[in-house]
């Protein structure tokens, strides 16, 4: 992890190209976002916004250009390599949220550290969750979990490794007022406690103010 008198940027892209089916989705000629920013990508269905946040994750590299995301460019890197990389500083929280079913709230945010080979206090793990509101529920079934639940759990998880980028893909899409409205007021805080950098993929206008910038694709660029 950087030191705090770091001043690079958290992620930077260069020169980047995205494409799917070979339909162009995304041409970026440089954008880049220090530690601490709340940016919102904004866009139709289509626009590239999911296929954007998976490339920041080097969950699939560009067609072309440069993602460098905490100084390391994920090019640069095996698969195997980008998938630690990836659990150390990066937290993802996917539009389905990939909780594990057979195990305990508690568990899964266990096995997130487990999986990059870091040591995390159970202490930690339950402050973790006490700041999403659910430190009576670490020892439940996720499968016990109302949907609202589970994405805090999904929110917690993606912290776990301190990471110094998160990314969410379409938080609230599914959600009331209220409920939009406090997942993202939750996101904005446990960012802005560890200092990272966040970025929303959304098309939900009642976010949009919250945000420091927006970046917009598609029809809306």
């Amino acid at each position: 992890m950087a030191s705090s008198g770091d001043t690079s940027p958290v992620v930077l892209v260069e020169k980047l190209r995205l494409s799917a089916n070979g339909r162009p989705l995304v041409e970026l000629e440089r954008w880049e976002i220090p530690a601490g920013e709340r940016v919102a990508i904004v866009g139709p269905s289509g626009s590239g916004k999911t296929t954007f946040l998976q490339t920041l994750a080097g969950l699939r590299l560009a067609d072309e250009g440069r993602v460098v995301v905490c100084g390391r460019d994920l090019a640069r890197m095996s698969e195997a390599q980008r998938d630690v990389f990836r659990g150390r500083h990066i937290g993802f929280v996917h539009q389905t949220l990939h909780l594990v079913r057979s195990l305990s709230v508690l568990d899964n945010l266990r096995l997130a550290a487990f999986v990059v080979g870091n040591r995390v206090a159970d202490q930690r793990l339950l402050h973790l969750l006490a700041s999403v509101g659910l430190e009576d529920r670490a020892n439940s079934s996720t499968i016990d979990l109302s949907h609202g639940e589970a994405q805090r759990v999904a929110i917690a998880r993606a912290l776990v490794n301190e990471p110094r980028l998160v990314l969410a893909d379409e938080p609230t899409s599914a959600l009331d007022d209220g409920n939009a409205r406090a997942i993202l007021e939750l996101l904005l805080k446990v960012a802005a406690d560890r200092g990272a950098a966040l970025v929303v993929a959304t098309h939900d206008s009642r976010l949009i103010g919250s945000f420091d910038r927006r970046l917009a694709l598609g029809v809306e660029r």
